[in-house]
């Protein structure tokens, strides 16, 4: 039996569905996990959603900084438990509390929460971020313009960061099955490759349009009053879909001219 198979039975911690708790018990791809992640001692690293802690008694081996977030309070006193003054642990929901300072992010993300923790990493600044999430999830993360995978979540992060796949991840690798296969996705900070005049109204626009991605752009914009017919701006005959990022960046540049 695997680490994880021998603690859910030791502990008598039953993965739950409802948190979306898929616990790792491939202990090699932990190995891989925390390799891309390129961890030194003095990197600080935060982990959210420990779980049974497969991916946490490696990172303490490789740093001398780490902090986990955990919702769940069985496990909350597990990690403590079997941790105690290696880590500190923050008992508390990750999507609504604020990050502490971190230069590398690791996570085995439940489906559940992984859109807002991945729109919540973004506004933070730090070096790396490798997490497993869903295989859909991270088709999306890396989507080709005019896919179906094409997404809002695609153009936001586009324009903050380069991901990656580096594996997929079978689902037999974790306990319970879950229905559908997982990919480690590495994330790396960068300078937006295009420039816009105003990033929030970027983002509002990307959102907009995405809300609505099967309607023409400029009546997803104008039911959002973001503009008026006979207004000057690009596309608006054209679907988001179909457009690169930065031509999206000229919508939102001609959208904040309008309002200043």
């Amino acid at each position: 039996m695997n680490d994880t198979g021998r603690l859910i039975a030791d502990t008598g911690i039953v993965p739950k569905k409802s948190k979306g708790q898929n616990f790792l018990i491939d202990d090699r791809v932990a190995d891989r996990h925390i390799g891309y992640a390129g961890i030194s001692k003095n990197d600080k690293v935060l982990e959210v959603g420990p779980g049974l802690g497969i991916l946490t008694k490696r990172l303490i081996e490789v740093s001398d900084d780490v902090t986990c977030i955990e919702i769940d309070d069985i496990l909350a006193d597990y990690i403590t438990q079997t941790y105690g003054d290696s880590l500190k642990l923050i008992h508390a929901d990750a999507v609504k509390e604020p990050f502490p300072e971190f230069d590398v992010f690791v996570s085995n993300l439940p489906y559940s929460v992984s859109t807002p923790i991945i729109f919540k990493l973004l506004e933070y600044d730090f070096r790396t971020a490798v997490v497993m999430v869903q295989k859909e999830f991270a088709d999306r993360m890396v989507a080709m313009v005019g896919s179906p995978d094409y997404s809002r979540l695609t153009v936001n992060l586009f324009y903050r960061v380069d991901c990656e796949i580096m594996e997929t991840v079978p689902a037999s690798r974790f306990n319970p099955r879950p229905k559908v296969d997982s990919a480690l996705v590495r994330i790396a900070p960068r300078e937006a490759p295009f420039k816009v005049l105003d990033e929030r109204t970027f983002f509002k626009v990307v959102e907009v349009t995405f809300n609505h991605r099967r309607k023409k752009i400029g009546t997803s914009l104008k039911s959002a009053h973001m503009m008026e017919s006979g207004d000057d701006v690009p596309y608006i005959d054209e679907r988001v879909e179909h457009l690169r990022p930065e031509q999206i960046g000229e919508i939102a540049d001609a959208v904040f001219r309008l309002k200043h």
